[in-house]
């Protein structure tokens, strides 16, 4: 008898299936069954696990006609011999080390299930999954999902490894429809004496374009996974009501969105059992837990409850539309403090709070020296709402020092509320609710003490409106305008510009070893050129780092004196492994040298079908990014 059975189902993933099942025989606990169940499928994915079976004896097929992958496991349950048991899917990969830690877990503990930390893989990156961070942040041996409700997040089956004998105690079996794992999962969770949470990683989790959470519109997708939604709330309603809050909270920003907008597709053909199944569900959520909600799609979910599908459909559209800014009201102080609301005469007043979600959305419309000053213009709303019944607004600006809190004022003045059309990320101009603001900041106001600190400043904002006091960083799109101004000189120091990576306006005191004056493109080259302030005794070379995992690429620099030029071949450069790759451009003369770019250019080509743009960093300096289309 193995110690360990493992139940892989497979459909129609034999790209995938070999490399899965080499990733469970090279396990390092290497007393096991690998139980494969072909759910019908209709490619070559039989002759790989045959393949598979034939070098290595621990490797058996069985067949069904079809029925869906729970209905694959359960009959893959049926032929395992093994004292523990885990399911791996047959698209995914399995770390080497991954069952013997958890195995060795259980037999050191004692504990009926073991599970552990969880990586997306996505071509050949692996990020960590959003759902399993927090929850395996740390080793924890012996709990429960009562004492520890962050596993309310793992509703997945295959980063465990169960006790046998608690698995048959508990009489667990798959229901034969999609998202099957999740009340299977809960109730291994609930239904365990203790559990074992390991940090390390035990499972690469696929993501595949076309794979069932691809597809999580179609109307049968849709009534499966709020099954299975309204099956895990009974039981955590009735086993585990402590946990049930966070278990709402993550379904309602997770499920009900989906949801949502599945039925606002659907209009008034969606189906009356999705509905049905939808409103059961909302029925238990308490009201605290709708709150967790943002406003706007509070309102959409509180629409679906109540079964109203021609109004969904139609604020549906006007949200997507960017056209959503209910008005923003009050009440009167009272033992609380203010109060405020947003108004929508589909939402109760008592699910219209928005007071916690209130905060300032920026962005800078125009930026750029003139006269010797940094000026700006901007625009300012509060969240998505319609905030021009507050009347005329108190706006202050200010520079604040990372670090040491120093501040620069820039501006305060009273301005009114308006409308005004911006455009969006996706290409539509919309018109937003808000206040504009502008600011100056004159170089002479930094000290020759602040100029020695090469502190990072960033650009602040405040509003005061009708009882309201909100302040924020003057943020927005990196991919939207402006461009960001080049630096400028003073006393020995460059004043630089900044938008960091999260679109964050600001200003960083630096000293310049290098300057990059000319960035252009040249046959699918990205030419640099500038000068050294101490051209050393060899030539440098560029050097490209991407950010991420250190990855490196080098191109020679030609020296004339303190002039350099450099060509990078765009072409050269290894293709990404991430949606947006992002390359840091140094100067290595034996240490490294960040050079400032001073040109406003921002140069892009397309090089056998790959983006790039030349642009600057966080700091002022030289980054080319590739810009790839949306997975």
């Amino acid at each position: 008898m193995p110690i360990l059975s493992v139940v892989v189902p497979f459909h129609d993933v034999e790209e995938y299936l070999g490399p899965c099942l080499d990733s469970l025989t090279a396990q390092t606990l290497r007393d096991l069954e690998v139980i494969c169940v072909d759910d019908g499928s209709r490619d070559g994915g039989p002759a790989v696990v045959e393949a598979r079976r034939a070098a290595d004896p621990r490797v058996r097929l069985v067949r069904q006609a079809g029925g869906g992958v729970g209905r694959a496991r359960n009959i893959g349950v049926r032929h395992v011999t093994g004292r523990y048991l885990a399911f791996v899917d047959g698209d995914d990969l399995v770390p080497r080390d991954a069952f013997r830690r958890l195995v060795a877990s259980l037999e050191s503990t004692g504990s009926d299930l073991a599970c552990g930390n969880v990586m997306r893989l996505h071509h050949d990156q692996l990020v960590p999954s959003w759902a399993h961070r927090q929850a395996f942040a740390r080793r924890l041996e012996r709990t429960h999902i009562t004492r520890h409700p962050l596993l309310v997040r793992d509703r997945m089956l295959w980063n465990k490894v169960y006790r046998r004998s608690f698995w048959d105690a508990l009489a667990l079996t798959f229901p034969e429809r999609l998202y099957e794992d999740q009340p299977v999962a809960m109730a291994a969770h609930v239904g365990a004496t203790s559990v074992d949470v390991l940090k390390a990683v035990v499972y690469y989790w696929r993501r595949r374009d076309w794979s069932v959470t691809q597809r999580s519109l179609e109307p049968g997708n849709v009534r499966d996974r709020l099954l299975s939604v309204l099956e895990t709330a009974t039981l955590l309603a009735r086993r585990a009501p402590g946990v049930k809050p966070r278990f709402d909270r993550d379904t309602l920003d997770i499920d009900m969105s989906v949801a949502v907008e599945a039925v606002a597709r659907m209009g008034t053909a969606a189906d009356p059992a999705i509905l049905d199944l939808a409103a059961r569900y909302l029925d238990g959520v308490a009201p605290d837990d709708w709150l967790s909600l943002p406003y706007q799609r509070r309102l959409l979910t509180h629409l679906l409850h109540r079964r109203r599908v021609e109004e969904l459909a139609a604020v549906f559209a006007q949200e997507r539309a960017g056209g959503l800014w209910p008005p923003l009201a009050s009440t009167r102080f009272g033992l609380g403090g203010r109060r405020w609301y947003g108004r929508h005469p589909a939402l109760p007043a008592h699910l219209a709070e928005v007071t916690d979600e209130l905060g300032l959305e920026t962005r800078l419309l125009s930026a750029g020296w003139r006269d010797g000053l940094l000026r700006g213009e901007g625009w300012m709303s509060v969240g998505r709402f319609d905030a021009r019944g507050l009347g005329r607004a108190r706006v202050r600006v200010w520079l604040r020092e990372r670090g040491t809190g120093d501040t620069v004022p820039l501006s305060e003045d009273r301005v009114t509320p308006a409308s005004l059309g911006l455009p969006q990320e996706d290409g539509r101009v919309a018109a937003e609710h808000g206040f504009p603001f502008g600011f100056a900041f004159d170089p002479a106001t930094l000290s020759p003490a602040r100029l020695a600190r090469r502190g990072h400043w960033e650009l602040r904002v405040e509003l005061r409106a009708g009882g309201l006091r909100l302040e924020g960083k003057v943020a927005g799109p990196r991919w939207l305008p402006p461009a960001v101004p080049p630096p400028v000189r003073r006393a020995g120091s460059w004043l630089v510009p900044v938008r960091a990576g999260k679109g964050v306006w600001g200003l960083r005191v630096r000293r310049a070893e290098a300057l990059i004056g000319e960035c252009r493109i040249e046959g699918g080259d990205l030419l640099v050129a500038g000068e050294l302030a101490d051209p050393g005794d060899g030539d440098p070379v560029l050097r490209l780092v991407r950010r991420g995992d250190g990855e490196e690429v080098y191109f020679p620099v030609t020296l004339d004196g303190h002039a350099f030029t450099g060509r990078i071949r765009l072409g050269d450069i290894e293709a990404p492994v991430g949606r947006v790759p992002r390359w840091d451009v140094l100067l290595d003369q034996g240490r490294k040298i960040r050079p400032l770019v001073r040109t406003r250019a921002r140069p892009a080509a397309t090089v056998a079908g790959r983006r790039f743009v030349a642009d600057r960093g966080d700091d002022g300096c030289l980054m080319l990014v590739e810009h790839c289309p949306p997975l």
